[in-house]
């Protein structure tokens, strides 16, 4: 159990999550209270709110904390929605980024800081290297000095702020008011002279009140003339505009530059957006005034903290929110590797629930076919390294390439320690740097969690470990200098006050590094090359699954360290959706059916398939990602002569595979486009599904029929797993109904929202028997989540108290059953699912089970009860054990529900 988890009557039955903007703003939301009541759920669980860079699709580029965005309808257009939540008895669940900012003009804390550098009253709010010369912004589509000779730079006057801007393109940073000198002693008058000299020796405390000067002196058409003309001849001047660009506070460069001498801690490798240091206290003031007002009225019950691990001490931040009134409930967005738990000393519900899916849909698969599997893609591709050193590798190379300057900045600041003592003074920059990508490479998890109090048990042995392994490789000659870094990682031996601080600033900087490696490497790399079965493929998830019977010890697991944490299977940041990954998981039933028809469709795609210089176009891992990524996103009312419904899936497939690959890295990228080969791949796919590929499509859909309805049955378990299992479900927006989307922009498209008002009206007045011929509209999905939704708020105390007891299944069905019980003071609901599903349907085209596949074979019963209701099947169960059979002829899987009074 948590140190602090929240009362129990903050925590939410269930959570409906809003990605707002794009079509989604606050009356948008405020329509749709009524109808989250009707779900059933407790609390609307919104993406970012406050004022975002403009044209922000996301909200995670935050420009002003201390707005709400007026792109969603600002301060008034919240106050309806919370009117709203709240005359329908919801709540609101907020995701907020306390990490990083836009590293843009409208955000007015980097508007400053470009002003006037390090004197900015800004400056401490983000991790600004200012031992660098300038602040990098590495903006520039081409080197500085080709787009300076091409006259692509100019200057602006903002008359109403009496500003001046450097300007390329749409791109306008502010000049330090003391070179305004530069403009305006080119206009000679006597006011003109005069304002110039005070700017040229102002400081930033009465640079408001001169630009005020100056806006009101440019009221003066005349004088408005002569301000422009001034700054019309420097823009016409390459040589004036070099050397006004020179004395400012930021440089700009080429946006390759970013890569190896960015001057600011960044998110991930993304340059837009600027890290802040939440983790002093006038910082976290400023950045969450706005949601302590908030949560202070009533307008907001709990906070999801984004990416957790950017913080440079997650737990005295999350020390710091728990003094937040009204808003005790609190998740953070953490990633778990392998045998890591949430530290426990954090003031936090939990996570967002990564672990949770990877468990569901490992639960989903096929061992022995995944071996199976592994065979024939490797067969085809020709991969014949381990998940682990794929991994490895993929990490190095982000680190030496993607992450070079924060690499570079790590081992000079390990250098600088080292030079203070004899005994380590002669570790040379080139040695602490191998030392560093040999550790944090063979790091297992996306970092450690050092802090002033020193390194937990857990960290110790990660980073022990790490250094251990870091002494195996070749690329390492001294092992000191390993021992003498993760020393210093661990705060260990150190010998004053001043090297512990110094060492503990690098940890955190390391620690800051090692999560954002780690991620795009796996998440973003390695989980678009390692194609062998993608369900596995996941936020959160390892391609080795693990066994079934590791499904019931992580639940347990769950229950007694994260009760209340969410349970996800979606979220605007998973690979693909729900139902795609459930349906893509039952390829390992028949995973050598689908290799044999992987090469009839390969041999009748290959006129589509192009030799370029640098081999195939596609080349056989991507085509085998093709065939899977296909199969899960095919809707189930498209019918294959629906050319329409077949030219939309054809361009959200298109944009898939293209992300696809330019994320593996492998023969193209974001950052270094392989025009020649992206316009073949674009072309294979447009191609393969056209009228001229006819016969791959008919195979296809042969070969899939069966797979479809097995990954509903499998999107069914999930969904009753969700809502029953220990933890909080969140329902992402829209996945009540199918959720086959690929990965983002293509999960946050516009929800139908009034199918979903009206199906929900209907399912109302059904039985569960009569939603099973309508599966193809997921009436079946939408369903249980009503149904289930509706007893967590009967019974939070079951749900949110109860225990998990894994129930006895006897019979030579028992491994394709899985079977628990909640229980609490007198109540029981028992699920009893299957697993694998394809081999038990009846028919291509139906959820049946066969009568006869659960023969024998019976599931053991909580004692203590007369009788279950099946919630489900309809009939009351009576005795301590039921036959499988009985239960499964009625419905595709079970809920008995039970009362002692």
């Amino acid at each position: 159990m948590r140190e602090a988890g929240p009362p129990l009557e903050a925590v939410p039955t269930a959570t409906y999550r809003l990605q707002f903007r794009e079509g989604m703003d606050f009356d948008t939301a405020a329509g749709l209270a009524p109808y989250l009541k009707r779900l059933g759920v407790s609390h609307l669980y919104a993406s970012p709110i406050f004022t975002a860079v403009p044209g922000s699709t996301h909200g995670y580029d935050v420009a002003d904390f201390a707005e709400l965005d007026p792109a969603l309808g600002g301060a008034e257009g919240f106050a309806r929605l919370a009117d709203a939540l709240k005359a329908n008895g919801l709540r609101l669940l907020l995701d907020i980024v306390p990490n990083h900012m836009g590293a843009s003009t409208a955000n007015p804390y980097w508007a400053d800081v470009l002003e006037w550098g390090e004197e900015s009253q800004y400056a401490g709010y983000f991790d600004i290297d200012w031992s660098a010369a300038k602040l990098l912004i590495p903006a520039l589509g081409a080197p500085y000095g080709k787009v300076l000779e091409d006259g692509e730079f100019g200057l602006r006057f903002d008359k109403d702020e009496g500003r001046f801007r450097f300007t390329y393109y749409d791109i306008a940073l502010p000049l330090a008011p003391n070179t305004y000198g530069r403009i305006l002693g080119e206009i000679d008058e006597p006011d003109f002279q005069e304002l110039s000299l005070t700017f040229a020796t102002g400081s930033a405390d009465g640079a408001g009140l001169l630009q005020e000067r100056l806006a009101t002196l440019a009221e003066d058409p005349e004088a408005l003339a002569k301000i422009e003309g001034a700054v019309g001849e420097i823009s016409a001047d390459r040589e004036a505009l070099h050397e006004l660009h020179e004395v400012q506070n930021w440089r700009l460069a080429h946006w390759r530059m970013a890569r190896e001498t960015l001057t600011y801690r960044r998110f991930f490798e993304i340059t837009d957006l600027v890290g802040v240091q939440v983790d002093r206290l006038s910082v976290f003031e400023a950045t969450h005034a706005l949601v302590k007002e908030l949560a202070a009225r009533g307008d907001v019950a709990g906070l999801r903290i984004d990416h957790i691990d950017g913080l440079a001490d997650p737990k005295a931040y999350l020390a710091q929110l728990a003094e937040i009134e009204n808003a005790p409930y609190v998740v953070v967005e953490k990633i778990l590797g392998p045998d890591e738990r949430l530290p426990e000393t954090w003031r936090t519900a939990g996570t967002t629930g990564y672990e949770f899916a990877h468990a569901l849909t490992a639960l989903q698969v096929d061992t022995e076919g995944l071996s199976r599997l592994d065979g024939a893609w490797r067969e085809e591709t020709g991969e014949t390294r381990p998940f682990s050193e794929i991994v490895r590798e993929t990490k190095r190379r982000i680190l030496t390439y993607n992450l070079a300057g924060e690499l570079a900045y790590l081992a000079e600041r390990a250098r600088e320690i080292g030079e203070n003592d004899p005994l380590t003074r002669d570790y040379g920059p080139d040695s602490l740097r191998r030392a560093l990508i040999e550790v944090a490479t063979s790091f297992p998890v996306y970092r450690s969690y050092v802090d002033l109090s020193g390194a937990s048990e857990q960290d110790r042995k990660l980073l022990r470990k790490a250094g251990e392994e870091a002494k195996l490789s070749p690329f390492v000659e001294d092992p000191g200098v390993v021992d003498f870094l993760v020393g210093l990682l661990l705060l260990e031996n150190l010998s004053d006050h001043e090297t512990v601080a110094s060492a503990l600033y690098l940890a955190r900087r390391f620690q800051q590094t090692t999560g954002p490696m780690m991620a795009k490497a796996l998440e973003d790399t390695v989980f678009y090359r390692f194609n062998r079965l993608i369900a596995l493929n996941e936020v959160g998830g390892e391609p080795e699954p693990g066994p079934q019977a590791s499904f019931h010890p992580a639940m347990q697991e769950r229950l007694a360290t994260q009760p209340h944490a969410l349970s996800t299977t979606a979220t605007h940041d998973t690979k693909r959706g729900e139902d795609a990954r459930a349906r893509i998981a039952t390829i390992s039933e028949m995973a050598e059916e689908w290799a044999e028809a992987v090469k009839r469709w390969n041999a009748t795609l290959l006129p589509l398939v192009a030799e370029l210089d640098d081999g195939p176009a596609p080349e056989p891992n991507v085509v085998w990602l093709f065939h899977q990524a296909l199969l899960g996103g095919w809707p189930l009312e498209l019918q294959a002569d629906d050319h329409e419904g077949l030219a939309d899936l054809v361009e959200r497939l298109e944009a898939f595979m293209l992300k696809a690959v330019r994320e593996a890295k492998e023969r193209t990228s974001w950052t270094a486009a392989n025009t020649a080969y992206e316009e073949k791949l674009s072309n294979f796919v447009r191609s393969a599904l056209s009228n001229d590929f006819a016969a791959y499509r008919q195979d296809f859909l042969k070969v899939s029929t069966p797979l479809f309805a097995a990954g509903a049955v499998n999107s069914l378990v999930q969904t009753v797993i969700k809502l029953t299992a220990p933890g909080v479900p969140d329902v992402y927006q829209g996945t009540e109904l199918w959720d086959l989307s690929f990965v983002d922009p293509d999960n946050r498209r516009p929800v139908d929202f009034d199918r979903r008002r009206a199906l929900l009206g209907e399912v109302g007045e059904m039985t569960f028997a009569q939603t099973l011929p309508r599966w193809h509209e997921a009436v079946p999905k939408a369903w249980l989540v009503q149904r289930l939704l509706r007893l967590r708020g009967e019974h939070r105390k079951l749900f949110l108290e109860g225990g998990y007891e894994p129930l006895s299944v006897e019979g030579p069905m028992a491994a394709q059953i899985t079977a628990y019980a909640r229980q609490v003071e007198g109540e029981a609901l028992v699920v009893i699912v299957p697993r694998l599903p394809l081999s038990l349907l009846e028919g291509e085209d139906g959820l049946t089970l066969r009568a006869d596949a659960f023969a024998d074979t019976f599931v053991s019963l909580p004692g203590g009860f007369a009788r279950f209701s099946d919630l489900v099947g309809g009939a009351d169960v009576e005795g301590d054990r039921i036959a499988a059979s009985e239960l499964f002829r009625r419905a595709p899987l079970a809920l008995l529900f039970a009362s002692a009074s």
